[in-house]
């Protein structure tokens, strides 16, 4: 059984050893901006396909793009369809045709979202949690992934979850999962889902994720609550869920004892309990570094600046 720290830790604590392994990485710049956007590693630096309109500097270890967000773009399409056509990473077969913001939400530099642990480049989504509260106190919708999903398939999930894409308002892609995912609609959702601020880690994707292993995945979720009357049932709407189930939060602690949540699942839930008085500092003892730990600083920017030199 493992602890609440136990959980954060295995989402977002970095090992000696992978320590060491960072130091051997390469950086990517977005040069347009000067700022560090993403981290390689040296197998992937080797074995990818890069756009000649990418920089190596193998002295600095920086992966420099293009300087220009239009020209950037084009680089890491090329670059990423290039090692899908060739097969040249097992992660690519999961191609989403979906694009991902680079230099922050309002980022002009945009990357295939299933090659975005190739780079190391940070991600962001939308985590909602759904709740009853009644005689029984605090009862939460919990999903189930499919089985077929590529992704940690069949392992416990967020009410509501999913990546915010490149051009996506948060709130909408949140009213967009809800009903592809929970069958909530949208009235239900505009009306009670309130932000309650981020979860952010920096995670070394293990065999779970589908792919290769010890690639680099910082993300930040942003996180909601919605709660529901008691006698909501929510059900799947597509193939991603199997089913959902009604649970107090004792059964939901267990089970995130028994590792049956997604990892980054577990840290949105710790942030619940936290807000929701749940989990204290009179009950939990590593309560300091849990609320620090899912809140970590990520070394990547929150928003697109402009390179004045």
């Amino acid at each position: 059984m493992k602890t609440n720290l136990d959980l954060v830790n295995d989402c977002d604590k970095i090992s000696e050893e992978e320590k060491n392994m960072m130091k051997s990485l390469y950086e990517l710049i977005a040069a347009s901006h000067d700022c560090l956007i993403g981290f390689i590693r040296p197998y992937i630096l080797e074995e990818m396909p890069w756009s000649s309109k990418i920089r190596i500097d193998h002295v600095r270890q920086e992966v420099r793009l293009p300087n220009d967000d239009v020209e950037a773009t084009l680089a890491l399409s090329e670059t990423l369809n290039k090692a899908r056509a060739i097969g040249r990473f097992a992660v690519l077969k999961g191609w989403r045709d979906e694009l991902y913001p680079v230099t922050g939400l309002k980022s002009n530099i945009t990357v295939e979202r299933a090659g975005s642990a190739l780079l190391g480049i940070v991600t962001y989504g939308v985590h909602m949690t759904a709740y009853t509260e009644g005689p029984n106190g605090i009862m939460i919708w919990v999903p189930r992934r499919s089985p077929t999903k590529s992704t940690y398939p069949s392992m416990l999930d967020n009410t509501v979850a999913g990546g915010i894409t490149a051009g996506e308002e948060p709130f909408e892609s949140l009213v967009r999962e809800a009903a592809e995912e929970a069958s909530l609609p949208e009235e239900i959702v505009r009306k009670g889902a309130k932000p309650c601020g981020t979860v952010s880690y920096f995670h070394i994707r293990d065999s779970r994720a589908g792919g290769e292993t010890g690639l680099m995945q910082p993300e930040i979720q942003l996180v909601y609550d919605l709660k529901l009357p008691e006698d909501t049932v929510l059900k799947p709407s597509d193939d991603e869920v199997q089913e959902f189930y009604l649970w107090g939060v004792e059964k939901v602690q267990n089970a995130l004892a028994e590792e049956k949540f997604k990892p980054n699942c577990a840290l949105v839930l710790m942030d619940f309990f936290v807000r929701h008085g749940i989990l204290t500092v009179e009950n939990e003892p590593d309560y300091m570094d849990i609320v620090a730990s899912i809140h970590r600083k990520l070394p990547f920017p929150s928003r697109p600046r402009l390179n004045d030199g």
